[in-house]
């Protein structure tokens, strides 16, 4: 019987640690390809902001196709200036709820809010694998984690 994997991607967070970091962007049919390999996948979800621009939606469009589901929220403008547009408490949910289901749950990001929840993950038996931009990941993270796999050239579009 195949593994069953869930898998949850912190959109924002991969665009930019990994244009950061190379300045590229994450591939993620690769990444779809490497981490599904011989896994039935129970749930896949890509969290993003939803802009509204043409770019964006097509960048939607293709998460799906590859096999995600894509959850949005929209993106808040504060009168300060600054922005809105976090999925933490959305992808801890979805993370805790798949954890029982799954014998591997994936988290691809590389923030160190959702350490506790790994572990937490964890407890109920499963493995737990994180991707991330090795340097801009929290190391809190990486301690949560049963695995740890850096983001390298095989997982980016292009060529620096």
């Amino acid at each position: 019987m195949a593994e069953r994997i869930s898998i949850f991607v912190d959109v924002q967070n991969i665009y930019y640690t990994t244009r950061q970091t190379f300045g590229r962007h994450f591939n993620y049919q690769a990444f779809w390809d490497e981490i599904t390999q011989g896994r039935e996948v129970v749930r896949a979800v890509a969290y993003a902001i939803d802009r509204g621009d043409a770019a964006q939606m097509n960048f939607q469009r293709i998460l799906h196709q590859i096999g995600f589901e894509v959850r949005l929220k929209p993106f808040i403008q504060r009168r300060d200036g600054s922005a809105k547009g976090d999925w933490d408490v959305g992808i801890t949910i979805d993370l805790l709820d798949a954890a029982p289901k799954s014998d591997v749950v994936v988290l691809l990001s590389g923030d160190g809010d959702f350490d506790l929840a790994l572990e937490r993950v964890k407890q109920d038996g499963a493995k737990t694998i994180v991707y991330g931009a090795a340097a801009l990941t929290a190391q809190s993270l990486i301690n949560a984690a049963d695995e740890f796999i850096a983001i390298d050239e095989s997982l980016l579009l292009g060529r620096k």
